[in-house]
């Protein structure tokens, strides 16, 4: 269970000096610190429970929703999250793992969600049709539907089997909500059914 350094000097309100004592808690491994007044009290719990709860508002997307969806082969070894309104991006190195967030437009932000839970953590993960669409906004504007394609299957190595099954309508809505050159050109790619 996560909790602040505000709700454990409540908890440890009986102690002299409450915060000695969570430094104690931290040293015998009865809580994790997470970062700056966060921390675990479960050190088993699953990194993907923890990427919203380090900051926020976010939901995890780009590389690793693609790697969580099997749309691509890599493994990712950072949990990357979508925000809003940051205007910077940020990481955080936990005993969890490595989080990394950056801004998605504010009108896409909210749309294509997916809310999941684990170890009664809930998280909030793109779709794979959003979580295409922020990857995009992530990459230098291309010029047309060739390079758009050899993008999606060469470079990002989009499985196109299973890019295929995907909803194309969702991911046509989605990505108007971006207003930006390569989502015109996914768009054009999609009406054009040139296997992308």
């Amino acid at each position: 269970m996560l909790k602040t350094t505000a709700m454990l000097n409540q908890e440890l309100n009986h102690f002299s000096n409450p915060g000695a004592a969570i430094n104690r808690l931290v040293r015998e491994k009865k809580l994790t610190n997470v970062r700056h007044g966060l921390y675990e009290t479960d050190a088993q719990t699953p990194g993907i429970c923890l990427a919203m709860q380090i900051y926020g508002p976010s939901y995890l997307s780009f590389d690793f929703a693609l790697a969580y969806y099997d749309l691509i082969p890599e493994a990712v070894t950072r949990f990357t999250s979508a925000t809003f309104r940051k205007h910077k991006s940020k990481e955080y190195t936990t005993p969890f793992g490595i989080y990394s967030y950056r801004d998605v437009p504010d009108r896409a932000y909210p749309w294509g969600l997916v809310l999941n839970t684990q170890n009664t953590y809930p998280y909030l993960i793109a779709s794979p049709e959003k979580a295409i669409c922020d990857k995009l906004y992530t990459i230098s504007p291309l010029h047309n539907r060739k390079e758009m394609t050899t993008l999606l299957f060469d470079d990002l190595r989009i499985d196109p089997a299973l890019f295929s099954k995907l909803n194309r309508q969702k991911i046509m809505e989605l990505a108007s909500l971006y207003q930006t050159t390569n989502h015109r050109i996914l768009i054009s790619c999609l009406k054009g059914n040139n296997n992308a």
